[in-house]
């Protein structure tokens, strides 16, 4: 009797997420015996969810909105660079029923940029990051430990974005939305890591013509692929990269945690999720 490991990617909403297709394009490709599935959970049946996990329904499991930071406190033991994020994406259930959290954000972000924008590391001067959410968390720690002197978080609330400075340490000047025309001259690149975008909904004021030529903007929301943000950016002749890869990239090391191979991020597999977006 073949023995089917079964992984899965939960949140609330989950319909929209591509993840099944990635996974198992690659479960196919590799000729494993294994399973990937959307369920939706929602934030009152986390816990429950955790605990099939730990009774060995799964091997593990990608998690995504609203659950990141809430599961960081279900799990058994954090990888020190989930720990210093302080969100979980991805869990591994290892021998005993342990619960091991892991962040692989950080790892799709940079894999993203360095495949699609080659060099766009190369001036490291101001980083402005749109929100202060669960997914902004990976997201700060990935462009401090890359080098930028300055990280500028801007949220809504600004309370929300001072109180995220003050967790991760780091080059980071919290401010509000509207401070965005104050930073703009100066940034090398400006990140989206809010929900806006999805739905066709879309920044109010964010006047992108104020960017350097040379800047880059890149949004994590990959549905729609060209969000009104990425739109604008082209507008303005802004170089740009969409979220499309982050999720590819991020993908590769559970993958690999649960089903033992390492998977690769090609043109014909992004060709293939990008035909359903």
């Amino acid at each position: 009797m073949i023995h089917v490991k079964k992984a899965f990617v939960i949140g609330h909403p989950i319909r929209h997420s591509r993840s099944p297709l990635i996974h198992g394009t690659w479960l196919a490709e590799h000729a494993i015996a294994g399973s990937y599935d959307a369920i939706d959970v929602a934030p009152d049946d986390l816990a429950g969810f955790v605990g099939r996990v730990r009774a060995g329904e799964f091997v593990g499991g990608n998690v995504t909105i609203p659950h990141k930071e809430e599961v960081f406190r279900l799990c058994d033991s954090i990888d020190p660079l989930a720990e210093t994020i302080g969100a979980v994406n991805t869990l591994v259930r290892e021998e005993g029923g342990r619960i091991r959290g892991f962040n692989t954000d950080y790892m799709g972000f940079l894999g993203n940029l360095d495949q699609n924008a080659p060099g766009w590391s190369v001036r490291l001067g101001r980083a402005i990051v749109l929100g202060a959410g669960g997914a902004a968390r990976a997201i700060l720690v990935a462009l401090r430990e890359r080098g930028f002197k300055e990280i500028v978080l801007l949220n809504r609330t600004p309370e929300k974005a001072e109180a995220l400075a003050r967790e991760i340490d780091g080059p980071f000047t919290p401010g509000r939305l509207s401070d965005f025309a104050f930073y703009a001259g100066g940034a090398d690149l400006l990140v989206n890591t809010t929900s806006i975008g999805m739905h066709e909904s879309r920044f109010d004021d964010l006047d992108l013509g104020l960017l350097p030529e040379t800047a880059l903007v890149t949004d994590i929301v990959y549905v729609p692929l060209m969000t009104p943000l990425l739109a604008d950016a082209r507008a303005v002749g802004v170089r740009t990269v969409d979220g499309l890869g982050m999720l590819l990239h991020q993908a590769v090391p559970g993958f690999e945690a649960w089903f033992g191979v390492r998977p690769e991020v090609t043109a014909e597999l992004r060709q293939k999720v990008e035909a359903t977006l």
